[in-house]
């Protein structure tokens, strides 16, 4: 079974998902933003960063998100990028991997 995001909020901090196998997790903003694989963000054929990291404001923010199908979340960001789709395979992924997302 798949795990899908049942609520979703903006935060001071970051946006802070509510999982359907109960956890509840907060992605800060710049990391997430960071996180893009778009193929402005991502070469498509070898996978290379192409974001250049410095140009990504310290106090970015998400100010509106959709959510894609029943799959993704795809985020309008203050600095004006909006094209990336984050799978919700790959924010669990982020979740379970990196300690830069809390969850509890």
């Amino acid at each position: 079974m798949t795990t899908v995001a049942e609520d979703v909020q903006q935060t001071g901090e970051g946006v802070q998902i509510a999982w359907s196998d109960g956890r509840t997790c907060l992605y800060p903003y710049r990391y997430l933003r960071l996180q893009c694989a778009c193929a402005s963000c991502i070469e498509e054929m070898t996978g290379r960063k192409l974001l250049n990291v410095a140009s990504v404001p310290e106090d970015i923010i998400v100010v509106d998100y959709i959510t894609v199908g029943k799959y993704a979340l795809q985020f309008l960001w203050s600095d004006g990028h909006e094209t990336g789709i984050y799978p919700y395979t790959m924010l669990t992924r982020l979740a379970e991997n990196d300690e830069a997302v809390v969850c509890s």
